[in-house]
């Protein structure tokens, strides 16, 4: 499957948007490890900003980057992927239910799904249209990537692709250690445009997962399934005529993607 990059966002740490990471991964800017700061970007209004958690919120920040900056073309469908979702909303609840009050808050109820992100999302776009919330452990970010691919080899148009995750609170993270935040957001596209991807799968056994060659970022891309995107964000942003990237991609082998950047 062929498809056209249209938009990107993230939102990391040291990673703050792509102007400024599409330089660090062309190795114009030294990767500087940092403690995640949130931007304070938020599609939202009041009311769903205060009631969104911190990883909806970190999801769509990279989101409303990728969507672009008017509004009115953000009515499209979108595929949201992330590996734990709403993991410390979870723990909360079960945390509340094994006090003797057993006080759930609606609030927190209602955050629990791990379809939270792209119900925030269809709030603040005011978008009806279909959207797809999965879970595929380490691979989730490909797993995305092949639903995007899916819902566009069905018939011309667009879709937006988010892949997020953040290291979860105490007592999980030590059976789950991710390293740090990470989202990022693809607005894809069937039509023609500067940069193309080409979707495919690898099921040969003689290649391994792109990793990075800076030895940060690759910490970064090991230690968040949302970020094992990086190597393919890094071939975007040098803008190569063509490479090649494998994504690791449970079941059928690895995801190979062909990334075509016109010159």
């Amino acid at each position: 499957m062929r498809l056209q990059v249209a938009g990107i966002g993230i939102s990391a740490p040291g990673l703050t948007d792509w102007q400024q990471a599409s330089a660090v991964l062309r190795g114009e800017q030294h990767y500087v490890p940092a403690e995640y700061q949130p931007s304070g970007r938020s599609p939202l209004s009041g009311p769903e900003r205060r009631r969104a958690t911190a990883v909806t919120r970190l999801a769509l920040e990279a989101a409303m980057e990728a969507a672009g900056p008017d509004r009115s073309r953000w009515d499209i469908p979108s595929v949201f992927a992330s590996s734990g979702g709403e993991v410390d909303v979870c723990d909360l609840i079960f945390t509340q239910l094994a006090e003797p009050e057993r006080a759930v808050s609606p609030t927190q109820f209602h955050n629990s799904v791990h379809n939270a992100a792209s119900g925030y999302w269809s709030i603040a776009s005011g978008s009806h249209r279909p959207t797809t919330s999965l879970a595929c452990y380490d691979d989730s970010f490909a797993a995305g990537l092949i639903e995007a691919s899916a819902l566009l080899a069905e018939g011309p148009g667009e879709v937006l692709l988010v892949a997020f995750d953040q290291p979860p609170p105490f007592p999980i993270a030590p059976f789950r250690p991710l390293s740090c935040p990470f989202a990022v957001a693809l607005r894809l596209t069937s039509g023609k445009g500067p940069i193309a991807l080409s979707v495919g799968f690898d099921d040969s056994g003689g290649c391994e997962p792109t990793v990075m060659s800076d030895r940060a970022l690759e910490r970064m891309r090991a230690g968040n399934p949302a970020a094992r995107a990086l190597p393919l964000l890094a071939a975007i942003a040098r803008q190569e005529p063509s490479a090649l990237i494998h994504l690791p991609c449970s079941g059928p082998g690895l995801l190979r993607v062909v990334v075509s950047c016109a010159q």
